[in-house]
């Protein structure tokens, strides 16, 4: 529960907060990104 607690409270906690949520979103954006890439090179193979 104090883990817990510091998470939430404390200005390093909060700073990994951002931090997991920054590469959460990276990650996310990668993703779509790849995927994106991807369907391009099909749509492109196919002609």
């Amino acid at each position: 529960m104090k883990a817990l607690q510091d998470l939430f409270s404390t200005d390093y906690g909060v700073m990994s907060i951002v931090g997991i949520i920054m590469m959460v979103v990276g990650m996310g954006w990668a993703y779509v990104a790849v995927k994106s890439k991807m369907a391009e090179s099909a749509k492109n193979a196919g002609q």
